[in-house]
């Protein structure tokens, strides 16, 4: 092959590269933008824009315009918006905001189980969900992570109590399961349910207890509120025990609100309503 041959190929393939690139460039770029003029949009409380960023960003692939396309216009019933870096929620139908409230939303840390392969992070994740069921007064089943993050927050240890065994303590002190209830058992004395409440958890031995699901102890009453809607896969919008973390990146995922925020929403939000999470 002649060494002319070989340099016309070489430029071509150069020429092609730099082509491949700067489109890449060009999209990210869009889609950047187009990130941001979403994030505007709905602090605006300005639909109307969405048109005009599809049209900007060209983003018939984009996962926004699918998601609305693929599910029933937000314009065409009430619907639920959630900007996750505002800290705010709406209510919307069509152009007119029917209630909107600040929230707290997922911190995104992760935790990492010491011992284990065990990991999590807390992020509110992104997208459209719906409203599946609501609730009042939830108890919320605290999960494994609960009890590993209070561990480490404490410097205890941590243990797990399985329904059948019995964990043996100083001075002879016994933990077991019976019926429904975690009960410590003394020497010479009757089984006393044990008391478990959030930040108060079961400490024995220098452990932090997990105990199984099912018991009283692992029920606590107040944390999520006095309402909650279900928004599936362990995500809800619900009130909190804890008002003044509102506004912040303070959850492990759900979006938290005041109870009289939710309170209302309970009261006028149906089972199906669309909620999108940006």
């Amino acid at each position: 092959m002649s060494s002319g041959r070989v340099l016309l190929y070489a430029s071509t393939g150069l020429t092609t590269l730099v082509a491949i690139a700067s489109a890449a460039l060009a999209i990210t770029t869009l889609e950047i933008r187009y990130e941001r003029d979403v994030s505007r949009m709905v602090f605006n409380d300005n639909v109307e824009l969405l048109d005009e960023l599809h049209r900007r960003a060209g983003s018939d692939a984009d996962s926004l315009r699918l998601l609305l396309e693929a599910s029933p216009e937000p314009t065409a019933r009430a619907y639920i918006v959630v900007s996750i870096e505002d800290h705010r929620l709406w209510y919307r139908h069509g152009d007119t905001v029917l209630y909107t409230a600040p929230v707290a939303t997922g911190s995104g840390k992760i935790l990492e189980s010491t011992g284990s392969v065990s990991r999590w992070r807390f992020e509110t994740p992104r997208g459209r969900l719906n409203v599946i069921s609501r609730d009042t007064n939830p108890v919320w089943i605290p999960p494994d992570w609960y009890y590993v993050e209070e561990a480490i927050r404490r410097g205890l240890g941590i243990v797990r109590l399985n329904r059948g065994e019995v964990l043996t303590g100083p001075g002879g002190q016994t933990l077991a399961v019976e019926g429904t209830d975690v009960v410590r058992r003394s020497k010479n004395a009757k089984p006393t349910p044990v008391s478990a409440t959030e930040g108060k958890e079961i400490v024995f031995g220098g452990n932090l207890v997990i105990p199984p699901f099912g018991t009283t102890q692992r029920k606590y009453l107040g944390v999520l509120g006095t309402h909650r809607l279900n928004l599936g896969d362990g995500y809800a919008l619900h009130g909190t025990n804890k008002p003044e973390t509102l506004g912040r990146s303070v959850s492990h995922g759900c979006v938290r609100l005041r109870n009289e925020d939710i309170a209302w929403l309970y009261g006028n939000v149906p089972v199906g309503t669309p909620v999108f999470l940006y």
